[in-house]
């Protein structure tokens, strides 16, 4: 149980629904950190990553990373871990294969929509934390629901990468004040991801969702 409510943080505080851009947002945002964030998101359809998920126990569970813009994901943990986490879309779905449990929430209630969603206009969620030579972190939750948690998500500055931006991880705080380190390496963008990678099997049920 302890495990199942660490990893709830990488999900489970809400923010602000997707918002889509207006074009003079766009060119207001075009030379901003704000802006370079939103650049790079709209670069990249796919990624995969290998990461590591610490939580406020100082555990670390390692797995892959894939994701598809807009709103699918997964998280694969590693040998030994019996949990998946799968963004379909339209919700994203916790299991925990070893008690039969299933989670469900819609991704705009997550702070993952930051990543999944890249026609957010940040500037109504987020604000830039760090930006210097070589980092830039921005911090986003729901101004109307501080309540409920913030994600901070950080890149590297890095010319060749999508935007100068490469994705190296994110903090989450949810409600309870669950606390979860992701920091994500061998990234790779733009490579081809099938869509069954965002299927899975319920073990309530015994059989493939999605």
């Amino acid at each position: 149980m302890k495990r199942f409510t660490a990893t709830l943080a990488l999900f489970a505080a809400p923010l602000a629904a997707a918002a889509f851009v207006a074009p003079s947002a766009v060119s207001a945002q075009a030379s901003s950190p704000l802006g370079q964030v939103s650049a790079h998101l709209k670069a990249v359809d796919t990624m995969t990553a290998d990461f590591a998920q610490t939580g406020r126990g100082g555990q670390t569970m390692n797995g892959t990373l894939t994701l598809k813009r807009p709103g699918r994901v997964r998280f694969q943990y590693g040998k030994g871990v019996p949990l998946l986490i799968v963004g379909d879309g339209k919700a994203l779905t916790m299991i925990d294969y070893e008690v039969k449990q299933v989670s469900r929430w819609p991704i705009g209630n997550s702070p993952l929509s930051v990543l999944l969603n890249p026609n957010q206009d940040l500037t109504r969620i987020a604000k830039v934390v760090r930006n210097d030579n070589q980092v830039l972190m921005i911090s986003a939750r729901d101004p109307r629901r501080p309540e409920f948690g913030t994600i901070t998500i950080a890149f590297a500055k890095i010319p060749s990468a999508p935007a100068g931006l490469m994705l190296q991880g994110w903090n989450m705080v949810d409600a309870q004040n669950n606390r979860s380190n992701v920091r994500l390496s061998n990234q790779r963008f733009n490579v081809p991801v099938a869509e069954t990678a965002f299927r899975y099997v319920d073990p309530r049920k015994r059989g493939p969702r999605g």
